[in-house]
């Protein structure tokens, strides 16, 4: 009897947002596009067709100009009324710095956004301690696991009231903190003021995931590291295994 013939698993397949504004969008789609078996496509901010997508990241930038305020104008793009119901459908979501904003802005992520405790913009390196390891943004990292990125932002200072860090803690929402090389989230190494040190959330359902670090900045060790791949080498994981989440 003749060997059946092999068949290869279908790629994943990303979607990368171009809001007017964006310019960290060739750098998402570069630094997906460098995993075996993946594809990726640009999104204008009026497509509304996400047929096919396996996860669609919205980049850092300064989208709209950041008029009003960060990804205020954004969340009211055509396309977002498509990612709203993407994601209510259990789409993967990454908003990466700008589109962390986005994300708050139209409500998929708890919490907001406000400008820098020392009103300056920051640029530099940080280091970020995984508190969730079993999303499907995070689980090629281990939990208390102390990893690199870049942040450059002018208004990363996450704010929630109480009550909602109280929620976000016992739902385990609290993705990644700023901390020290050691993993200690310490008010000195907190760059912006962030509530709690937090770098990044994730929704309740766990599918979507915004953080203001950029991890596509460190998806090459020519570059500056590879402490950023764990995040797409963890959705590309999630895809290919169909786990629930």
């Amino acid at each position: 009897m003749p060997a059946s013939p092999q068949t290869s698993a279908p790629p994943v397949r990303f979607g990368v947002v171009i809001f007017p504004g964006s310019n960290c969008d060739t750098d998402a789609h570069d630094a997906v596009r460098t995993f075996p078996g993946v594809r990726a496509r640009y999104l204008w901010h009026k497509d509304t067709e996400l047929d096919g997508l396996d996860c669609i990241i919205l980049p850092g930038g300064f989208s709209y100009g950041d008029y009003l305020r960060s990804g205020a104008i954004a969340r009211f793009s055509p396309l977002m009324d498509a990612v709203g119901r993407f994601a209510g459908d259990g789409g993967l979501v990454l908003g990466i710095c700008n589109g962390f904003q986005v994300l708050l802005e139209a409500g998929l992520l708890p919490g907001a956004m406000q400008q820098n405790q020392k009103l300056k913009f920051i640029c530099r390196l940080v280091s970020l301690r995984v508190e969730n390891d079993s999303l499907p943004f995070t689980r090629a990292y281990s939990k208390g696991q102390v990893i690199k990125a870049p942040i450059a932002h002018h208004e990363g200072n996450y704010f929630i009231d109480r009550d909602g860090l109280d929620e976000l803690e016992a739902n385990n929402q609290v993705v990644l903190r700023y901390c020290d090389e050691d993993g200690e989230a310490t008010a000195a190494v907190n760059p912006n003021g962030s509530v709690s040190n937090i770098a990044g959330v994730c929704n309740r359902e766990g599918n979507v995931f915004g953080l203001m670090p950029h991890p596509e900045r460190v998806c090459d060790a020519l570059v500056g590291g590879t402490d950023g791949r764990g995040v797409f080498e963890s959705v590309i994981s999630r895809v290919t295994s169909g786990a629930e989440l």
